[in-house]
């Protein structure tokens, strides 16, 4: 494969890429009517998971990372949200949605440590100004 990249190492980013092609799997299979609407805004938010948690991997300042691993944690409880409101439509059936939570919920633990970690290496001066 080659030469990877710091995010392509980090067990949270391998995480979160497979839960993108658990959403490509499910959502796969919504109805058509619903390509633009919750198929299109459930597969975004799964992307934005990793690609928040690959664009915080370059940033230089803890703060930055820190940002952008918010970023990833909030566009995962938006995914979540959407599946539940997919079960609540009958897109999904509630098996489907129960397998779900257990992908996220590991998942969202990992993006949390990773987020204190990055912010617990702040300098105290910054911390205290910081808008997280």
């Amino acid at each position: 494969m080659g030469y990877k990249f710091s995010f392509e190492k980090l067990e949270v980013w391998q995480m979160a890429r497979l839960m993108v092609k658990k959403v490509y799997q499910i959502t796969e299979n919504f109805p058509g009517k619903e390509q633009f609407g919750l198929t299109n805004q459930m597969r975004r938010a799964a992307v934005s998971v990793c690609a928040n948690i690959a664009e915080g991997a370059t940033r230089n300042s803890a703060k930055e990372q820190a940002y952008f691993t918010s970023i990833a944690y909030g566009s995962l409880l938006e995914l979540l949200s959407h599946m539940i409101i997919s079960a609540d439509l009958n897109f999904i059936s509630e098996e489907i949605l129960v397998d779900f939570r257990a992908t996220v919920q590991p998942l969202s633990v990992k993006i949390n440590n990773l987020r204190t970690s990055q912010i617990n290496s702040i300098p105290m001066k910054s911390q205290d100004n910081s808008r997280l």
